[in-house]
């Protein structure tokens, strides 16, 4: 079990845009308080709550990562997001190839990339010789343009006091009520993640939008989304999402 360490509430006072949604004003937030995740917005489904195993890797270079692929391990990195990547707490690692491969397929690319894993680096795979257990958020992984291969992942550390910029996918619903949808109008996605500067306890792995109630020429923006206060967005909160388009010409034709 992960402890849960106290918020760096001198962090989380300086962010004073919680309520630059709309929607989120509607839920109280105090910083004092340890965040969790509240009723009625996503939460990780625990079918997924699984440790990414991985063994330590002592350089880098082409040929290395040729040699660890053919072996069927993914070359991996783990650093902190401030400063890890330029050599701060940097551990190179490598996890199984179709551990995360599994989980790639199972959740989606950007699902796998808005979820927490807890990650065990061992002395060998399968030993019970544990290095280093944490808790962190894949940053990126890095597909072959031409078969999809997995060529490489990277890990951020995410203690219950980080600060995480996170790509939340984006769940689109109701587009069997949306009256705009119903007329013959059509759907226009124009973002399917969104940017958020999220505590780590309370990551979405998605955001519902709730397109019930769109109609025609109607768009949602994304001061419009529907999230947790102490989650940041990034973008401008005017940034259009989604819109209902006018009917495509062949429906109007029909329509005559």
């Amino acid at each position: 079990m992960w402890c849960r360490r106290p918020l760096l509430t001198e962090s989380l006072h300086l962010r004073r845009r919680y309520f630059n949604q709309s929607a989120a004003a509607e839920v109280p937030f105090d910083p004092e308080v340890p965040l969790a995740y509240l009723d009625g917005f996503p939460k990780p489904d625990p079918k997924y709550a699984e440790i990414i195993k991985a063994i330590p890797r002592a350089n880098s270079g082409k040929n290395i990562a040729a040699k660890e692929r053919k072996a069927g391990r993914v070359p991996s990195i783990v650093f902190e997001q401030k400063d890890g990547q330029h050599g701060g707490n940097k551990r190179l690692v490598s996890v199984q190839n179709n551990q995360i491969k599994k989980l790639v397929n199972h959740l989606g690319r950007s699902f796998f990339l808005s979820r927490l894993f807890d990650l065990e680096v061992q002395s060998a795979f399968g030993s019970d010789d544990i290095i280093e257990k944490v808790r962190v958020l894949p940053r990126g992984i890095h597909l072959h343009a031409g078969t999809d291969a997995i060529l490489n992942v990277t890990f951020i550390r995410a203690p219950s006091n980080a600060l995480l910029k996170v790509d939340v996918p984006l769940v689109f619903r109701g587009e069997d009520v949306s009256p705009g949808l119903r007329k013959g109008s059509y759907l226009n996605i124009i973002k399917r993640t969104v940017k958020f500067l999220c505590p780590a306890d309370i990551i979405p792995p998605y955001i519902d939008v709730d397109l019930s109630e769109l109609d025609a020429g109607q768009k949602l923006v994304m001061g419009d989304l529907r999230v947790h206060p102490a989650l940041e967005l990034i973008h401008s909160k005017n940034e259009p999402i989604v819109k209902i388009m006018g009917a495509r010409v062949s429906d109007q034709r029909k329509s005559k």
